[in-house]
């Protein structure tokens, strides 16, 4: 039995392609909205990149401050579909990847990268289409020497991810979706999407706006509305 510390656990299953190519199309904001916003990653990560929607299966990294030896065998043995998530424990004094792991992992199929903690070579990452989302930035490099765990439960930034759920991230950020919730949540918030793409059609029509409900929930909590600035 390997030491705590050192521990690769098998892997997750993976969600049926239909489910990823469905969540492709939809906005963080949307589902976050019906999940109750319980479940975002938070506003602390951000991309890297140039910018793209990125949504896979989480394949999970715990590792040391500043070590990245557990995340170089993630990305060996990352499948495609694949978002490697890392667990770094949000310290930013040492980069865990670069553009060189970053382009390994791509390869490899990975749909993405997430750590909580830095990156180095910012500009290359920049211009590249492959989603990286991390917390800061520094040149200085990692050590290689563990310890480490591929394939545990993480916590990244204020989720507690488990392997196999599904990573999504887009220009407003990450969360993170339990596979079991992925068909009640997509409904949700495609029935959303259709709403508000009704309300912006209206908003951008010649139709009155009922806006009603503003001064009704104001007054709820005993606010006095002036007459002329009613609605």
């Amino acid at each position: 039995m390997a030491p705590i510390g050192f521990r690769i656990l098998p892997f997750s299953p993976q969600p049926p392609a239909k489910t990823i190519a469905t969540l492709r199309k939809i906005a963080t904001a949307h589902l976050s909205d019906n999940m109750n916003r319980l479940h975002a990653i938070g506003p602390d990560l951000w991309p890297c990149h140039s910018g793209g929607r990125m949504v896979g299966t989480a394949l999970t990294v715990k590792v040391g401050p500043g070590d990245n030896l557990m995340v170089h065998k993630a990305i060996d043995i990352v499948r495609p579909g694949d978002v490697i998530v890392v667990d770094a424990g949000g310290i930013c004094t040492q980069a865990i990847i670069g553009e060189i792991m970053s382009a390994i992992a791509e390869r490899h199929g990975a749909a993405g990268m997430v750590i909580d903690g830095a990156i180095r070579d910012a500009d290359a990452l920049a211009i590249s289409s492959f989603p990286v989302y991390a917390r800061g930035v520094t040149h200085r490099g990692p050590y290689k020497n563990g310890p480490g765990e591929i394939n545990v439960p993480v916590v990244i930034g204020d989720a507690v991810i488990n392997p196999g759920d599904i990573i999504i991230g887009d220009d407003d950020g990450l969360l993170a979706l339990p596979q079991a919730m992925a068909n009640e949540t997509i409904a949700l918030a495609q029935a959303q999407a259709k709403k508000e793409a009704a309300m912006l059609k209206t908003i951008r029509s010649k139709s009155k706006l009922d806006r009603r409900w503003v001064d009704e929930t104001l007054r709820a909590k005993g606010c006095v509305i002036p007459p002329k600035m009613r609605s």
